[in-house]
């Protein structure tokens, strides 16, 4: 059955004839007639007594309030898609790492803020594996993540590059691996680590890239927050393998010493990654171009860190 059938049944109710229900939907009477013979032939029964007025028969009185229940629904099913299209939606869900939104995306929040004042911002800090998850399962409408072209590469999804980072070494600045322009592998490989948790992309990198090399990872203690990686260095003979963009802060610290590490370097690349229908939405369409026009991976200058309370539509969960 369509629902312009339905539509017809209810003009006619309204109107009281064919005819003038063709009058007021330009179509012929002729055609008005077949769509409620249709009608009548899907349900199985007469709806309508040809009379002058036309009259509503028992089934007709029955099937009267549902048809205009299934009608005004599919009328706000309409204009739900319509303000959606339009960018008219009321709140934009973003799942990112923690180091981008804690330090790069405050400026993209900010501008966004005043682009679309009526959209209520939720971001939430997630490692890459489990953002990208909820992004399928459809509970954010953009990824912010450590790129994995295992997970990433998906006829479903859109992923759009935004900056490669290298991944640096953090510890005291008395710690033995600070006479170290450029810390060798071999002595990252036999010092203890505060690694990320497993499931973490980041865990996985630093796993991978030393395996290639024929060295393991001494993971000393599990942590996945960028204030508890500092803390525990700063208080510990600990070393910690981090991305440049999380380290800003800490070169500001004079407890702490941030080095290179020896060729081959270690670097990871940062992408966004929403499905091909959210691409098409406006709000998101924003967030992305933003993103890449504002975010900014040099550490020389700390990036300033946009207080929440100044943005009344913005959530960090």
């Amino acid at each position: 059955m369509r629902i312009e059938l339905l539509q017809t049944f209810l003009q006619v109710v309204e109107t009281g004839s064919f005819q003038a229900t063709a009058r007021t939907s330009k179509l012929t009477q002729s055609a008005i007639s077949r769509q409620i013979q249709s009608l009548e032939a899907d349900v199985g029964t007469l709806l309508l007594h040809r009379t002058t007025p036309c009259r509503l028969t028992v089934a007709g009185e029955r099937l009267l309030p549902h048809a205009r229940r299934i009608c005004q629904e599919w009328q706000r099913g309409q204009a739900a898609i319509t303000e959606l299209i339009e960018g008219k939606q009321t709140e934009l869900c973003i799942a990112g790492i923690h180091s981008l939104i804690a330090y790069q995306l405050p400026p993209v929040i900010e501008q966004f803020c005043r682009d679309y004042p009526d959209v209520q911002l939720r971001v939430t800090a997630l490692g890459s594996d489990r953002a990208l998850k909820v992004l399928k399962d459809g509970l954010v409408d953009l990824a912010l993540v450590m790129d994995n072209p295992l997970l990433t590469r998906s006829a479903d999804l859109v992923v759009k590059p935004l900056y490669r980072e290298p991944i640096q070494v953090l510890m005291t600045r008395h710690h033995p691996l600070s006479v170290h322009d450029q810390v060798p592998w071999s002595a990252l490989a036999a010092a203890p680590q505060a690694v990320f948790k497993d499931g973490y992309a980041m865990r996985a990198l630093v796993g991978s890239h030393l395996a290639k090399l024929g060295l393991s990872l001494k993971a000393a203690v599990e942590l996945n927050t960028l204030d508890a990686f500092r803390g525990v260095v700063k208080q510990s003979p600990l070393i910690a393998l981090l991305p440049q963009s999380a380290l800003g802060h800490c070169h500001e610290d004079p407890a702490l010493l941030v080095r290179p590490t020896e060729d081959p370097g270690l670097s990871r690349e940062v992408v966004m990654v929403t499905t091909h229908d959210r691409y098409l939405i406006p709000p998101i369409q924003r967030f992305l171009h933003l993103a890449a026009q504002l975010v900014q991976i040099d550490q020389t200058e700390s990036t300033r860190l946009l207080p929440i309370s100044q943005l009344a539509n913005f959530d960090l969960v």
